[in-house]
């Protein structure tokens, strides 16, 4: 079965071919980094317009990669939420309607959901059960997954998510929006021991997260240490960085113990931080547990994941209707 998947939920219109929900024969992402870079973080109604521009064009440019032609689609699938509503729409609405005029089935994706199917892209794939972080725009979440349609939430972000500490962290240090990448690549040149941040564990044996603590930790420090060369900022990200790493690896690691479980999954955009993953790595080989982790282009938002996760539901005949709409807020049960 061929499926084309259409992702918009923020700010990167997708559009993917993946064939039997393993097989990428084409995946086309649009980004939208340097409109709302100046900014320092995504302006939800320059998003929505930017994805009206461009959501022919990428499914055009997808449908072109893959070698194929309009009859060879079996099925479509779209994000349904959780995102930004007007970007939702935009892909959803394109999806809804192509699915219709075509006469195929049509599935509405949740977003969360996906990033966890991005981990069955990849060539070694995970058993089942296994452990998966979710670290996606707002969300920082477990999971512990046992089928293709059982996700039981472990537990998730109390407030800031851990994607969200990064982008703030890196706008009071004036590097710039995203602040993920910049972040890793300035830590790199510093010890991550310098400075002692705070790791909110809350309570024993719970597998929440809590990043607003660490955020005020960084902005004080800022504030009373007048950080403002270089190599301060350096130093500074180095450390916080290294913070929000100890709790994401210690969370997971209690998660897998607690559940029995051998395997972990790493997904979303934070995921593709090869500090985090390394030093994931390394605590997880201490307790013989294996890390799945995708490769850097599947981590971020993208149409790929949305195929895969729409082929399932296909096949199972979770389909969305036409009087069907996105939401912007939920979580999987």
């Amino acid at each position: 079965m061929i499926v084309l998947g259409i992702e918009s939920s923020c700010d990167e219109t997708a559009a993917s071919i993946v064939q039997d929900g393993t097989i990428i024969l084409s995946s086309v992402v649009a980004s939208q980094i340097e409109v709302h870079h100046k900014y320092g973080g995504v302006v939800p109604e320059l998003a929505s317009r930017m994805h009206i521009e461009a959501i022919t064009p990428v499914v055009d440019e997808a449908i072109h990669k893959a070698g194929i032609t309009l009859e060879d689609i079996d099925g479509v699938a779209a994000t349904r939420g959780p995102g930004l509503i007007g970007a939702l729409l935009v892909g959803f609405c394109f999806a809804k309607s192509f699915a219709w005029a075509r006469k195929l089935p049509f599935a509405g994706v949740n977003h969360l959901e996906a990033h966890i199917y991005s981990l069955f892209l990849m060539d070694k794939k995970p058993d089942f059960p296994f452990i998966a972080l979710v670290v996606s725009g707002g969300h920082t979440n477990i999971y512990h997954v046992t089928s293709h349609d059982n996700f039981e939430l472990l537990g998730q972000t109390r407030d800031d998510a851990a994607g969200e500490a990064f982008d703030k962290v890196s706008k009071m240090l004036g590097l710039g929006y995203p602040g993920g990448p910049i972040i890793e690549a300035l830590a790199k040149t510093k010890s991550p021991e310098a400075i002692s941040f705070p790791r909110t564990m809350l309570d024993k044996g719970s597998f929440d997260f809590s990043f607003s603590g660490l955020k005020s930790s960084v902005a004080r420090y800022i504030h009373d240490h007048s950080i403002t060369t270089d190599d301060e900022k350096a130093q500074v990200a180095a450390s916080f960085q290294q913070a929000v790493i100890d709790v994401l690896s210690q969370k997971l690691i209690n998660a897998a113990l607690h559940k029995k479980c051998r395997r972990i999954g790493v997904t979303g955009g934070v995921s593709a931080n090869q500090t985090f993953v390394n030093k994931l790595s390394g605590k997880a080989k201490d307790n013989r547990i294996s890390i799945f982790a995708p490769p850097v282009a599947l981590c971020g938002d993208n149409a790929a994941m949305i195929a895969a996760r729409g082929y399932t539901m296909i096949q199972q005949g979770a389909l969305c209707a036409l009087d069907h709409d996105v939401f912007s807020r939920t979580r999987i049960d």
